[in-house]
């Protein structure tokens, strides 16, 4: 059972996975202090001097001042300045990943259909509808370019 278990796990597809997990948590990291540290507080300026990490509706209707001492008293709230930040975090990762995909598509576009061929008589390069070459002067029939 060793054994399989250490077949599947060295198999390309896996190892790559644990990578790509790997890199995506570190990522993932970056992004969130990205959000955090840098993007928020100057948005929160903007929007007249708010802090997004308390913002937060009180269920109990005892007042607190900031998210951690209603967090320190075990009250139950919800922290819609987080769920804003986690939109912003998650809106930059779907924008880089979009990206990452564009630029991979890209190197796997198909190369774009031949718009040259040769002579039969003498090989000297021809444009595709050429009825005659320009060579020897053998009359060609002349090819369609696909698409």
């Amino acid at each position: 059972m060793w054994k399989e278990f250490r077949e599947f796990a060295m198999r390309g597809n896996v190892v790559d996975l644990a990578i790509g997990v790997v890199i995506g948590a570190a990522f993932g990291k970056i992004v969130t202090s990205l959000v955090s540290d840098i993007v928020m507080p100057p948005l929160g300026l903007v929007l007249a001097r708010v802090d997004f990490n308390n913002l937060f509706i009180n269920l109990s209707g005892t007042h607190y001042a900031t998210l951690a001492e209603a967090k320190a008293a075990g009250v139950p709230t919800i922290n819609y300045g987080a769920f804003i930040s986690n939109i912003i975090d998650f809106v930059i990762v779907a924008f880089v990943i979009f990206l990452v995909v564009r630029g991979i598509n890209r190197l796997r576009r198909e190369p774009a259909p031949p718009t040259t061929r040769s002579c039969p008589y003498c090989v000297t390069t021809i444009p595709l509808q050429a009825t005659r070459c320009p060579a020897c002067t053998s009359e060609l029939e002349a090819t369609r370019a696909a698409g």
